[in-house]
């Protein structure tokens, strides 16, 4: 006895069959996948006070890997040292090894950062820690609103992991 069968609900009894395998085969692994990329807390010990990673996209912390006296004087003057600290350029005195960093200095800047004293003084990581982030009014946050709100982003997925 032979069974006519459209193409179409051929097509579609195929299909629900291959999605009902795959769902079997890597159904568990996706959904634990998406759980964790949810509930991940970001590591405080590797951000800075303010909830920034330094990278070398920074072009003060590229120069001072580098130790390239140019970029040095470029950043210095792209980030107004001049203005904000009152100094002369100095490439010994530009530099800039984040906010955390184990065996090298601070920086001018660094020891100026608002954000990093007050999350110092009250014992956090990282501002993200802190319950009054969407209240603070730090210079940082003012010259960089879209930043403040990517941190208080962090804070939020932190907070509910």
């Amino acid at each position: 006895m032979k069974t006519e069968i459209k193409r179409r609900d051929f097509v579609t009894k195929c299909f629900k069959a291959g999605v009902t395998g795959c769902t079997f085969l890597y159904g568990n692994s996706l959904l634990v996948r998406d759980y964790v990329k949810q509930v991940q807390k970001p590591d405080l010990k590797s951000l800075t006070y303010c909830g920034y990673k330094c990278t070398v996209e920074c072009s003060l912390y590229r120069a001072t890997i580098e130790n390239n006296n140019e970029m040095k004087k470029k950043a210095f003057e792209e980030f107004k040292w001049k203005e904000k600290f009152g100094v002369d350029f100095d490439a010994d005195k530009v530099f800039c090894f984040g906010c955390k960093p184990k065996d090298k200095p601070l920086s001018i800047n660094v020891n100026a950062c608002a954000v990093r004293k007050c999350a110092i003084e009250k014992g956090h990581d990282c501002c993200i820690e802190c319950n009054g982030l969407t209240a603070c009014d730090k210079e940082l946050w003012k010259n960089f609103p879209q930043f403040k709100e990517k941190v208080i982003e962090m804070q939020k997925s932190y907070q509910s992991a």
